[in-house]
């Protein structure tokens, strides 16, 4: 699994407040070689008449068909079209409590949109910037008021932070009914031999706000995905995340600790008004 954190994210974009740059991909240019007498298959008129070559005049090498049907051999891709009902979205939609620990702070000018809707990934490479920096056992509770997480096929909750290649920040997830009752998948934050079973903060993650994939389907979509049923829950409204208290590089500056993107029901069904 990769590692990860807004902490080195920041360490090395802003030095003074410990950032890390974006690594980016060299850009692919096509090839231009001089001096070819053909281009994509056809023949270049050198001035010769079929006088020349005792061969009729017919074809100047210009034709409509160039072999190319279109078929890579591949399925095309099909863009991804929200099948959640409408006016409601599989992300929190409230912050209902928040406690920052030592070392938070980034992302407060922003708070609480930041952590609502939609993730902002960007994949392995680089983690997103898009984040709540919690600080050293900060703890975060996010609210879905519209949808309710349920228990379903396969996982029924991502939670979205800002994984990156050789970084980790680790925390812990819970979840409740009703706010007052909460339930904690187990979160081995030592473990990193394992990659951290049961914790968040350790996947990348894919999903942004253009959905250009399903931010709900987290074989696409990245970040860690849990299961209610582990927890005996059938249903959630509420999600708390709490860092681990293991990032140690990580803390320090105003970036310490877990970094939360977002959260997204994989599984969800309609809140009824009680």
């Amino acid at each position: 699994m990769p590692q990860h954190s807004t902490s080195f994210l920041v360490a090395t974009l802003f030095l003074t407040a410990g950032c890390s740059a974006d690594s980016s991909k060299p850009e692919t240019t096509a090839d231009t070689t001089e001096g070819d007498d053909t281009a994509d298959g056809q023949s270049i008129d050198t001035g010769s008449s079929p006088e020349d070559t005792g061969q009729a005049e017919a074809d100047t090498g210009d034709t409509t068909d160039t072999g190319d049907t279109g078929d890579t051999g591949e399925d095309p891709v099909e863009p991804f079209i929200p099948n959640w009902p409408d006016g409601t979205d599989p992300f929190a939609d409230a912050v209902s409590a928040f406690e920052p620990g030592p070392d938070a702070g980034f992302g407060s000018d922003d708070f609480p949109d930041i952590v609502l809707g939609s993730p902002e990934g960007r994949g392995v490479s680089s983690g997103s910037l898009h984040v709540l920096s919690l600080g050293e056992l900060g703890s975060i509770t996010l609210e879905m008021t519209d949808l309710e997480i349920i228990d379903g096929p396969g996982p029924d909750l991502i939670v979205f932070e800002n994984a990156f290649t050789a970084w980790i920040e680790t925390g812990r997830v819970e979840a409740s009914v009703d706010g007052i009752e909460w339930f904690e998948w187990a979160c081995e934050a030592e473990n990193a031999a394992d990659d951290f079973p049961g914790c968040a903060g350790v996947s990348g993650v894919y999903a942004t706000s253009e959905l250009e994939v399903d931010p709900t389907d987290p074989l696409v979509a990245g970040g860690d995905a849990f299961d209610l049923a582990d927890i005996g829950l059938s249903s959630a409204r509420f999600i708390r995340i709490t860092d681990s208290g293991f990032n140690a590089m990580a803390y320090g500056g105003e970036t310490g600790g877990f970094d939360l993107d977002a959260i997204a029901a994989a599984n969800w069904a309609v809140l009824t008004a009680e």
